[in-house]
């Protein structure tokens, strides 16, 4: 393996930022991204942090991320949301990806989280063939709901 995984770090936002910039251009959302380097930052240095990332890196260079969080299942219990896993286009197919989700997925089990839960576009087949490979269920009946913040607050006034 030429590469290493590893928790991400204050310095290594800027990198994570470019991947979550080049995830939403792969998804044909290019516009979507609205947090800064700063945000991230913030949101996972702070007392609180609200996100954990591993990182794949190479030669000195971030060439992958997986970026989760805890959330609770009222079913399941404490589990974990994988929001984001990329590795950048042109060091794809040497085993990062699968290397990251691995982490995720071992730091799960390690602390004992009672499941992982994330999204997949459909259209994005590599993806869905490689997660149910790895016993992951892919949920046809269940759709992502979700509220933008324009709408929250056009709702939340006209309440």
């Amino acid at each position: 393996m030429s590469f290493i995984i590893r928790l991400g770090e204050k310095k290594d936002m800027q990198s994570v930022f470019n991947l979550i910039t080049e995830l939403a251009v792969f998804e044909k959302e290019p516009d979507a991204v609205e947090i800064t380097v700063a945000d991230l930052i913030k949101d996972g240095f702070s007392e609180s942090p609200k996100f954990k990332v591993f990182v794949a890196e190479q030669d000195a260079k971030i060439i992958g991320i997986a970026l989760f969080y805890e959330r609770y299942s009222t079913w399941k219990g404490s589990s974990i949301h994988l929001e984001d896993l990329i590795v950048t286009k042109s060091k794809q197919k040497i085993g990062a990806g699968k290397a990251l989700y691995t982490a995720v997925l071992k730091y799960a089990y390690d602390n004992k989280y009672s499941r992982v839960a994330w999204e997949v576009i459909d259209w994005n087949t590599n993806a869905v063939d490689f997660y149910k490979s790895t016993g992951a269920t892919y949920l046809n009946d269940w759709s992502v709901v979700q509220m933008n913040k324009e709408n929250l607050a056009t709702f939340i006034q006209n309440s």
